[in-house]
């Protein structure tokens, strides 16, 4: 009897310790992935961020370059017996120059106000689809200028939502810009909208582009990052557009998701409840 329960003492002894050594490697090792993962989570931000001041310096550089090597043909028109067309012409190049650059800078100011806290909403009722034709016709001349196809689906009446008229065009026009932008001549970006679950509404923004890669779609979504860092990336842009356009959204209460595939397209649902809350899946549900 005594040797019985002196080996099931021992037994159990054993069976500490080595629950005692399987905790601790458990714990040894989900420290090391914590920190794995936090390392690499601040090697690509810092990354990303990097890659955001180099590309700030070609997207401020490239207009103020524009500004003043025209203006300083206009200051010298009469040495250099410039013509009135050229002078139009000069003066649209610096126009446009100084346009893109308030662009960038406003993007700028628009993403360290959100995330600072410290972006508000002056919040009336709202017809969604007044204001989504409005951003459409918008983006009409630089589609047609591209050969792209801009083609809106409203099915039936979409619910009038409370929100900030300038912070939702804001958001859908980042969000058609990025869908031109990315998509080559003969293709196409089809706009839909409806009512779900009850007065909540559902906005379908999909486009035949270049399409991500799941990394490259990560990187979009943050703020500061852009999928093509290279100097010969074939469109320009501060890569603010869909991460501004997301807390946008987000700040009225709604959500935004984002799916792409790489050389097929990308698609974005923004839902924007109005008395009841609903998922973006529940919405691709009623809508397709």
């Amino acid at each position: 009897m005594i040797s019985g329960a002196f080996g099931s003492q021992k037994t159990n002894s054993l069976m500490g310790e080595y629950s005692s050594l399987l905790a601790d490697a458990v714990l040894r090792q989900r420290t090391r992935a914590a920190e794995q993962t936090a390392r690499l989570e601040a090697e690509l931000a810092n990354k990303v961020k990097s890659e955001f001041i180099s590309n700030m310096s070609h997207e401020l550089r490239t207009p103020l370059n524009t500004v003043i090597g025209f203006s300083k043909i206009l200051a010298e028109q009469d040495q250099r017996q410039v013509q009135n067309e050229e002078v139009v012409e000069y003066a649209n190049l610096i126009h446009d120059a100084a346009v893109h650059l308030l662009t960038v800078i406003n993007d700028i100011l628009d993403i360290s106000k959100i995330q600072s806290g410290r972006y508000t909403l002056e919040a009336s009722e709202l017809d969604v689809k007044e204001i989504l034709q409005a951003q459409i016709e918008e983006m009409r001349n630089e589609a047609t200028a591209a050969q792209i196809d801009l083609i809106e689906n409203f099915a039936g009446e979409i619910p009038a939502i409370r929100g900030d008229r300038s912070k939702l065009d804001q958001a859908f026009a980042n969000i058609l810009s990025n869908a031109v932008k990315f998509t080559r001549p003969g293709g196409q970006v089809k706009i839909e909208a409806a009512r779900v679950n009850g007065d909540a509404v559902a906005i379908f923004i999909r486009d035949t582009g270049i399409g991500m890669t799941p990394d490259e779609l990560e990187i979009a979504k943050q703020p500061f990052g852009q999928v093509d860092g290279s100097r010969t990336r074939w469109r320009e842009g501060t890569g603010l557009g869909l991460p501004i356009a997301k807390s946008l959204v987000e700040l009225h209460g709604g959500e935004l998701e984002i799916r792409s595939q790489k050389d097929v397209g990308t698609e974005v649902v923004i839902l924007l409840p109005s008395r009841h809350h609903v998922s973006t899946a529940q919405a691709r549900d009623t809508v397709l």
